[in-house]
């Protein structure tokens, strides 16, 4: 095993990460920050016959094809195991057996190569993405993370440090979407669904804002909102009144992503931070790119956003965070284990 202490890190690493965490099997490889493969394998059909992911499903699909990811990738890269300088593997958080999958693979991996394994928080690889999309990126900056799990306005301090600013006090947005879109009676998964239908509808229904109006107006919350949602479809079917889906699905998203927007520019004004970034899978929805666009042009602020596939789940975004890592020499013994859930304002 290579020794800790006196390992020498290497400039322009090569690094292979690989994600497991839900119903994605991920791996990717860079080299510095420049994306040599990118490959996924997904359960989400599969997982849209039950109207959500199965853990048991995603658990076997994983089991089934971590190892030609993992062959694909390298392939794509044109590279062989021996030219790996460090596995990167997410550990928590996410579905516990989904996990232990790709992380049991990564520990293999590192131990048949003598390599350094770097275990990865999901969320802190979201927040890594920004990094593929402009290389040259170096904090400080204000990030919006808007995920399935998470929803938060962080300061990005250095590489290694973000500060939570603000976020939700019960669901994410991405919880949000999805449960809306099962209201509506849209197919798995839900984020994409409504965002469809919202753009043949007009925001014209009055639904709670996701901005908590009082204390530091930092606070989200999404359960009202998603609440206010069932109970508008109830109280319709209830009075026996047609409801025009595509509206509901309009207003519904303009509620949620417009408070995000408009407190993420302010923080970076109120800071003095001339660069914002964003990730986690609402972030590929359309109308949260322009209007974020469009804040940060008009606020006279740089904006970084990820590409829509390395805002869902994907092995680039670890393989970006194990960069970081690795540069900062935050190696991962093979006894680490996976984590259901990983706080938020964890700064490995």
């Amino acid at each position: 095993m290579y020794d800790m202490n006196n390992y020498k890190i290497k400039h322009d690493a090569v690094i292979l990460g690989i994600e497991s965490s839900c119903d994605e099997t991920a791996c990717a490889i860079i080299k510095g920050r420049k994306i040599l493969a990118d490959c996924v394998i997904s359960s989400a059909e599969e997982q849209a016959l039950y109207g959500g992911v199965v853990p048991e499903i995603a658990s076997r699909a994983h089991t089934d094809v971590v190892d030609e990811v993992v062959y694909r990738a390298m392939n794509e890269a044109g590279i062989t195991p021996q030219d790996v300088d460090a596995v990167a593997v997410t550990y928590g958080a996410g579905l516990l057996g989904a996990l232990l999958v790709g992380l049991s693979f990564a520990k293999s991996f590192a131990h048949a190569m003598n390599i350094p394994l770097i275990a990865v928080d999901h969320i802190r690889g979201h927040m890594a993405a920004a990094y593929l999309e402009d290389t040259e990126l170096k904090p400080p900056f204000i990030t919006l993370l808007a995920s399935g799990g998470h929803t938060a306005i962080l300061h990005t301090k250095s590489v290694l440090k973000a500060e939570v600013l603000g976020g939700t006090c019960d669901d994410a947005a991405g919880e949000a979407f999805d449960k809306v879109a099962r209201v509506l009676g849209l197919p798995y998964p839900g984020g994409p669904s409504v965002q469809k239908l919202a753009e043949g509808g007009v925001n014209c229904i009055d639904f709670p804002s996701a901005l908590v109006k009082h204390g530091d107006g930092l606070t989200f919350s999404y359960s009202g909102l998603k609440t206010a949602v069932i109970n508008y479809m109830h109280g319709a079917e209830q009075r026996g009144q047609t409801v025009k889906k595509e509206n509901v699905a309009a207003s519904f998203q303009c509620a949620a992503i417009d408070p995000l927007v408009k407190k993420t520019v302010e923080c970076a004004l109120n800071l003095g931070v001339q660069t914002v970034t964003a990730g986690g899978g609402v972030v590929a929805n359309d109308y949260l790119r322009k209007t974020l666009s469009d804040a940060c042009l008009s606020a006279g602020i740089t904006l970084v956003l990820p590409e829509k596939k390395h805002c869902t789940d994907n092995a680039a975004m670890i393989a970006a965070e194990g960069l970081n890592q690795y540069y900062a020499g935050n190696f991962s013994p093979l006894s680490v284990n996976a984590k259901a859930s990983i706080p938020l304002n964890n700064n490995k």
